[in-house]
């Protein structure tokens, strides 16, 4: 059972309005202006973005070790 379906309908209500009540704290701004912000600063950081430019393989933590040989 997940925690949402043994709670009440009041304490679903209550944390629904907790969060809520965070939001609504929240900074507002126009996508128009945020979105080219966005962009310029993709666009900047591309040259270090290891998804774009890869990832020496000294540097990879994640290449592999070693080989298994099954005989």
């Amino acid at each position: 059972a997940t925690m949402a379906q043994d709670m009440t309908e009041k304490e679903l209500l209550k944390m629904e309005l907790d969060q809520l009540k965070k939001e609504v704290k929240n900074e507002r701004q126009m996508v128009s202006k945020t979105g080219k912000e966005i962009k310029e600063y993709i666009e900047s950081m591309a040259g270090e973005d290891p998804l774009l430019k890869g990832v020496p393989e000294d540097k990879n933590p994640f290449k592999e070790k070693g080989g298994c040989t099954i005989s």
